[in-house]
């Protein structure tokens, strides 16, 4: 599934390519799996919407959406969106394991299980493919995801997270109600950096390691933002490009492999019902 680095990526490139632009119509697939509002509700509402911007929220994709004015801003011209309002609309999308949110031109041929065309005022087409349909789109408002965001949050407030909790710290990592857009990879290279254990007790972790998390969640982070992602299954960016971060993966995937820090051999266990990667001389 992606993570906050994959879902980053998209975001901003789908946002450098139709940020501004108007919704012309749109079309959605007779499945009804990938929809959360319906999607003839949705093909009622969306055209005449203007998209002001594209970000990410956690794991989750968010176009701001506005009334229409004519025809797509340059970006040159192109002014800075205001703060979203808590009851501006919002067309969310969660990419769920094999989701793809694509920009193409209307000539190239929509690729199987594509369940969601949005065309634009500038001729370009917005498309949701999703060959598993595990992904979702709805419309909503005001959406600021399930929990804190790992790229903004404070060393105080990161470590108020997991005071007092009983469960692994990687557990912990994992749960979107506490910091959302942490997955497994990530969670898994940061502990790395950290230096930490992923079987540890997330609220007996002194200050000191939680300052120590903190500062390589935000690294490996922006690390894998810079490199496009980590590409170990299905994700390619808005342009269809797989991501490059996977070969900067210290522990993740890399079962039996040398530390590239100690040698000794990378194992591989269960926390969370997720599969773990850490070093057992270099994590403690």
């Amino acid at each position: 599934m992606p993570e906050l680095p994959e879902v980053e990526t998209i975001a901003n490139g789908v946002d450098r390519r139709i940020g501004g632009d108007s919704i012309v119509s749109a079309w959605f697939s007779s499945y009804k799996e990938p929809f959360k509002t319906p999607s003839d509700e949705m093909a009622a509402t969306l055209p005449g919407l203007r998209i002001e911007k594209v970000r990410r929220i956690g794991k989750h994709i968010v176009a701001d959406l506005a009334p229409s004015s004519r025809g797509k801003s340059s970006s040159k011209s192109r002014k800075t969106p205001a703060a979203p309002s808590p009851n501006q609309q919002q067309l969310l999308i969660h990419l769920g394991m094999t989701g793809r949110l694509l920009v193409s031109a209307p000539e190239v041929p929509l690729p199987p299980h594509t369940h969601a065309v949005l065309s634009l005022a500038s001729g370009r087409e917005l498309r949701f493919v999703d060959p598993r349909r595990f992904g979702r789109i709805g419309l909503v408002s005001g959406f600021t995801g399930p929990g804190s965001e790992p790229l903004a949050i404070s060393k105080d407030n990161f470590a108020a997270l997991f005071h007092g909790r009983k469960l692994a710290i990687k557990a912990a990592l994992l749960n979107q109600s506490l910091l959302h857009g942490v997955g497994n990879i990530y969670a898994d290279e940061s502990l790395f950096r950290a230096g930490i254990r992923p079987t540890r007790r997330a609220g007996r972790l002194t200050r000191v390691e939680l300052n120590r998390l903190h500062a390589a969640v935000r690294t490996v982070l922006q690390s894998a933002i810079r490199a496009g992602g980590s590409s170990v299954s299905d994700y390619v960016d808005a342009d269809g490009v797989r991501g490059f971060f996977q070969i900067q993966h210290k522990v993740y995937m890399r079962t039996g492999e040398p530390c590239l820090v100690c040698g000794t051999p990378i194992r591989r266990i269960v926390v969370a019902g997720r599969g773990t990667h850490f070093c057992p001389a270099c994590q403690k």
